[in-house]
């Protein structure tokens, strides 16, 4: 379990990592001058009820524009405005043009409700063997039993790989490097997960150095997850290096203000990347209204029931019945709100309805 809190870095470390890469991040002041440009970010991890992860949201043959278009039209119902979105170097392998045009194909889709999208590129979470073709059924009541790791657990660190991985990085930040559509590219969700730990440092350092060769107009982050010692060189990287700062936190609130507090020693703005996880004490009638308070956009996971099975907790045995208390996810697959308590505090924030309890909550 984590400790909550950010573990100290000697001066010497970030000298050390300052005079190793280049200097391709934003200053202080221009991450402050987009920032204030801005409207309060707010949505959810996004990846529709009938894939089951990257690679089925994202192929030929199952990429689903019909869900995409009704679910993110239930995302703007919330007032969300920002989705953050995983993609895959193997879909981009197999063929960069078709890939990017999905990816245009999705904008559309999503600027149609209002909707700008953060992309993801490189992931260290579950599954290691990632492949194309026909992706797995889900596992009963298994949570995420069938997301995929990218590049892979062997891949992360062979460097032979990297220039495909560079061309992946650089093709679609060049492509889409300038696109109001896309709000901020977030360079790898949880680096070091899946007990990569400091071998993921290479490929870290890598998808920065790639990033500001092209220095694309949106801001560049990573988030911060994993607060224990043991990720310290990995939350250096992240948090010096980010032209925005990012974290994730599923748990009690107060420990997610702490976290909030260090993040802003770093002087620029500040978004939680994940959050709301209801078992783990983590909801949106604690979390929201403080992350709203202190202006830090929130993007929980999950926003519709589906194949990647996120309404049950981490952990779960297969065969698990639908819990009475989901972990992750809003709506069912048929646009139904899990809660509508919840679905009114969250419309409160973003500004849709009034709730006087939540008000009271962000003047308190």
């Amino acid at each position: 379990m984590n400790t909550y809190a950010i573990s100290s870095v000697s001066t010497d470390r970030v000298k050390m990592i300052a005079r190793t890469l280049p200097s391709g991040q934003w200053t202080e002041e221009q991450a402050h001058l987009w920032h204030a440009e801005q409207p309060y970010f707010s949505g959810s991890n996004f990846v529709p009820s009938t894939a089951i992860n990257q690679l089925e949201m994202w192929q030929a043959e199952t990429f689903d524009p019909e869900t995409i278009d009704r679910e993110l039209g239930w995302a703007a119902s919330l007032g969300f405005n920002t989705m953050r979105v995983f993609l895959h170097y193997l879909v981009w392998q197999q063929d960069p043009e078709a890939f990017k045009e999905r990816i245009d194909e999705y904008l559309n889709i999503s600027m149609n409700h209002g909707i700008r999208t953060m992309f993801v590129f490189f992931d260290d979470c579950w599954n290691p063997n990632p492949q194309l073709g026909p992706q797995p059924h889900p596992k009963p009541g298994v949570h995420n039993s069938g997301w995929v790791q990218c590049p892979g657990q062997k891949e992360v660190s062979d460097v032979s790989l990297y220039p495909v991985l560079q061309g992946y990085v650089q093709d679609i930040l060049r492509s889409f490097a300038h696109d109001e559509r896309i709000a901020i590219w977030d360079l790898y969700n949880e680096p070091g997960n899946s007990n990569h730990v400091n071998e993921s440092v290479p490929l870290l350092r890598n998808a920065f150095e790639w990033a500001w060769a092209v220095r694309p107009s949106q801001p560049l982050t990573v988030g911060i997850w994993n607060f224990s010692e043991e990720f310290d060189l990995l939350n250096t990287l992240s948090l010096f290096y980010s032209d925005i700062v990012s974290f994730h936190h599923y748990w009690e609130v107060q420990d997610m203000e702490r976290i909030i507090r260090r993040c802003r020693a770093y002087n620029r703005p500040v978004i939680c990347t994940e959050y709301m996880g209801r078992t783990t004490g983590s909801r949106f009638d604690t979390h929201l209204p403080v992350l709203r308070k202190h202006n830090v956009g929130a993007i929980n996971w999950g926003l519709v029931s589906g194949r990647s099975n996120t309404i049950f907790p981490w952990g779960s045995p297969e065969g698990t019945e639908e819990p009475e208390t989901w972990f992750h996810d809003i709506f069912r697959a048929d646009g139904t709100p899990y809660c509508h308590h919840e679905v009114a505090v969250i419309r409160e924030i973003t500004g849709t309805v009034k709730v006087s309890s939540v008000e009271f909550l962000l003047t308190a």
